[in-house]
């Protein structure tokens, strides 16, 4: 009986074979092999290649199996065998004596493999070096004044308006303070205040204080040329008012300041304290005002809406000045 049946050779794939098909349908290159598993290009061709005599010793190539099949995602178990029964067929084939000593390949070791106690040493060093970090910004910060950078108003500037804005940048804990008035700082350093300028010249104070009493201040001048000026109207009827109350105005400005003043009107205290450069004080009063100042030529006087001039011609102080009814200028 004549045979139908066709004989097949079956064969096997290799383990050269098996990686580079497992490889191809995945569409993965050796380089990303390379990258994703740290092994380098050239043993990978060697392995799909099945050239074992190039390859390091056995411990070695079994790590590259395990690595290479976790990164396919299949049973290194099946590698291995493969690994093993082709390499016994190798040297069967090629005669080589178990004693006979085979000269493998010197591996390279990247030297930037993260291994436990590479870990453990970078996550030490940066809280070492974190530490040093913070004690250097501690001592700078213990050492040194605070920063201040005035950004708003310009030094020795000047103003058609009535205020004007105060900005500027800080440390991030520093304390500001603007004419002795403790003022927001946002987290990020910064400062903005509004202030009211009197006509003529300005003197404003800014100090940034860090959490070490380190003081950084700064005097700003700013030339305010607004003057709200009173309407006829209102000056007539200040002017009725006062002759209805038989009251005598008096006007006490300082220029320049800062001056000390001290004003009494019918023997009451109505004001003492420092008065600053073009700063006014108006008062009223039916018998008398005494007037006493820290710097005469700098107070100058108005009385009964006359100028007068200063409290005195020296630059000393001047005391118990007395206007009333018989004063005549």
């Amino acid at each position: 009986m004549k045979n139908i049946f066709t004989k097949k050779s079956v064969r096997t794939l290799t383990l050269g074979e098996k990686l580079k098909t497992l490889r191809d349908e995945r569409r993965i290159s050796l380089g990303e092999v390379s990258r994703a598993t740290r092994i380098q290009v050239k043993y990978l061709e060697y392995l799909e290649a099945g050239e074992y005599n190039k390859l390091p010793v056995d411990v070695y190539v079994k790590g590259f199996l395990r690595g290479y099949a976790q990164f396919l995602g299949v049973d290194d178990g099946i590698l291995m065998r493969l690994y093993e029964k082709e390499k016994g067929i190798k040297n069967n084939l090629e005669k080589i004596s178990p004693n006979k000593p085979v000269k493998k390949e010197k591996i390279n070791i990247s030297p930037f493999l993260i291994t436990p106690k590479v870990l453990v040493f970078l996550v030490f060093g940066f809280i070492f070096f974190g530490g040093i970090f913070y004690l250097y910004r501690e001592m700078d910060a213990f050492a040194n004044t605070p920063k201040l950078i005035i950004i708003n108003p310009a030094q020795n500037s000047s103003s058609n308006e009535s205020s004007v804005v105060v900005e500027g940048i800080t440390d991030k804990d520093a304390r500001v303070f603007i004419n002795n008035q403790p003022i927001l700082v946002s987290d990020e350093g910064r400062f903005s205040e509004k202030l009211a300028l009197q006509f003529g010249t300005n003197t404003i104070n800014v100090n940034a204080i860090n959490r070490f009493e380190k003081t950084t201040g700064e005097d700003l001048i700013v030339q305010s040329n607004y003057k709200q000026e009173e309407s006829k109207e209102d000056v007539a009827q200040k002017e009725e008012v006062l002759a209805e109350q038989n009251k005598m105005a008096i006007e006490v400005r300082v220029d320049p300041g800062p001056v000390w003043v001290s004003i009494e009107t019918d023997g009451n205290l109505v004001f003492s304290g420092t008065m600053l450069t073009g700063e006014t004080q108006s008062f009223l009063a039916t018998e008398r005002t005494v007037i006493s100042s820290g710097k005469a030529n700098a107070t100058y006087i108005k009385f009964r809406g006359k100028d007068v001039g200063t409290l005195g011609a020296n630059a000393g102080p001047a005391k118990g000045v007395v206007f009333d009814k018989n004063t005549q200028y």
